[in-house]
């Protein structure tokens, strides 16, 4: 018989991680764990690869507080299947250094062993969080992308 993630386990999981409760959250990080969160790290220093429970334990410790205050945390959509977890969020907080308020859609990509978190892929809307951070639109210029005539951009 294969592994199965509880749904307890899950949602033990996401009350810990949602208010940064890192003493009920490291017992349900697995000691090998791989986090990655895609985005420019240049921009958004959240994002990136932590292996290990100390490194993720300090991402949500200490990195993420010392950037933004997580307002709510909400999942619109949970996908289980065996050990393999997916999950459709929206994060709104305040940023420490000015209070403006931030919102993206991300997706956590999870692997669990043994009920404790051992792979966690986190996709957001990189684009919307930059201009966010950042507090203005990106530039983007459309005619350095220009295509000839006969070619379609699909």
């Amino acid at each position: 018989m294969t592994y199965s993630v509880s749904r307890a386990a899950l949602e033990a999981f996401y009350e810990a991680y949602a208010t940064h409760d890192t003493a009920k959250l490291a017992p349900m990080l697995h000691d090998d764990i791989e986090w990655i969160i895609s985005g420019p790290v240049d921009v958004l220093n959240w994002c990136g690869t932590r292996r290990g429970k100390p490194a993720v334990i300090d991402l949500v410790d200490r990195v993420i507080p010392s950037l933004f205050r997580v307002v709510t945390f909400t999942r619109s959509s949970i996908l289980m299947d065996g050990d393999q977890v997916a999950t459709l969020n929206r994060l709104t907080a305040r940023r420490c250094a000015d209070d403006r308020v931030i919102s993206f859609r991300l997706a956590h990509f999870m692997r669990f062993k043994d009920d404790k978190v051992i792979a966690n892929l986190s996709l957001i809307d990189s684009f919307d969080a930059v201009e966010q951070m950042l507090g203005h639109s990106l530039a983007v210029h459309h005619d350095e992308l220009a295509m000839p005539s006969d070619l379609v951009a699909v």
